[in-house]
């Protein structure tokens, strides 16, 4: 590249960087520096002025993708699979090439149409394909980084491109290189924020599902239920708790309702009180409830705290349930065994 090196590093590309950076001071109103070691007829720093201030970045990024769209598909995906998507195993290499097929056909289009702002209307089919994938990655257990790097790996290859197509027009280049980094940077945060979104989501509805198998109401008897609970017990979870409870209640016609405690580390003020809205909201349906599981060190430190339950309490699942059934007019007996006959 005759007279585009620059004279104190040797780099060819350095007075393309300090292109883009004349781009940018434009935008901002500076003074137009002239660029050192510029090709020839560029030098003049007025000259360069005026072919930046009359460059559309925007259509010369478009024809560029445009012109060299096969290649450009074939060094992203060739990026990709170095990438830690395929390596991972979490998708197909047949699915990512359709991917990335989809959406630097409708990158192209949107180009055309809409110039560099993606969060214009013309984008709003890429856009929304972009969450698609990023929910499915979400699902699939991809990390942001590896989502992110779905679009921003794409930068390369059309800057590629960029040079292929252009040359040693440094105007151009630079207008093309800023438009590409603009709208490629836009839809990488959209594709981050719309994985994170999902995956918060996703944990939500599995915490959720969780919360649910967790507390499972179980049918000790006719009109005795027992409760396990497991874990620390907040507001969100009371609620489940006291929704299944009250629902096995009246599926059931209990008459009793066994709180078992055991699973519970500590309880504390906090934890007394939600426990005492489960008690509460089971008496307003017509159940008495026992609580079990105190273990010593729980009990100490109810009394430390000052904490109430005012609810019958037993030590063990088992001194609770024959308390349900001493309060439900039954008991259990020993069968004596039957005598055995000898045979002669």
């Amino acid at each position: 590249m005759r007279g585009g090196l620059h004279p104190r590093t040797g780099d060819p590309f350095r007075w393309i960087e300090q292109a883009m950076d004349n781009c940018l001071a434009l935008t901002r109103g500076a003074a137009m520096p002239p660029i050192e070691g510029a090709p020839g007829s560029l030098k003049a720093s007025n000259e360069y002025k005026d072919k930046l201030m009359t460059m559309d970045g925007a259509e010369v990024l478009a024809g560029a993708v445009t012109r060299d769209e096969t290649a450009i598909l074939d060094a992203w995906l060739a990026g990709l699979r170095a990438g830690a998507s395929l390596q991972s195993g979490r998708i197909r290499e047949a699915e990512l090439q359709t991917q990335a097929k989809s959406v630097l056909a409708q990158f192209k289009d949107a180009l055309a149409e809409g110039g560099p702002d993606a969060d214009g209307e013309a984008y709003a089919s890429l856009r929304e394909t972009l969450a698609e994938i990023s929910r499915s990655r979400a699902i699939q257990g991809f990390t942001p980084t590896d989502t992110a790097n779905f679009v921003f790996a794409l930068k390369e290859p059309i800057i590629e491109a960029l040079r292929r197509a252009i040359g040693s027009d440094t105007p151009a280049l630079a207008a093309g290189i800023v438009a590409a980094g603009k709208v490629l940077d836009q839809l990488g945060l959209h594709t981050t924020e719309v994985f994170l979104a999902s995956r918060e989501e996703v944990i939500g509805r599995q915490g959720q599902e969780i919360a649910e198998l967790s507390t499972p109401v179980v049918r000790l008897w006719d009109g005795i239920l027992a409760l396990p609970l497991i874990g620390t017990l907040d507001s969100a979870r009371t609620g489940v708790v006291m929704e299944n409870l009250l629902q096995a209640i009246v599926d059931e016609e209990a008459e009793i309702a066994i709180i078992d405690i055991t699973g519970v580390p500590t309880v504390d003020t906090l934890v007394a009180q939600h426990l005492l809205k489960t008690v509460a909201a089971a008496r307003l349906m017509g159940a008495d409830c026992i609580v079990s599981g105190i273990r010593p060190q729980i009990a100490q430190t109810m009394v430390h705290l000052g904490v109430e339950l005012n609810v019958v309490s037993k030590a063990t699942l088992a001194d609770a349930f024959a308390v349900a059934l001493k309060q439900t007019g039954r008991r259990v007996v020993r069968q004596q065994a039957a005598p055995t006959v000898e045979r002669r």
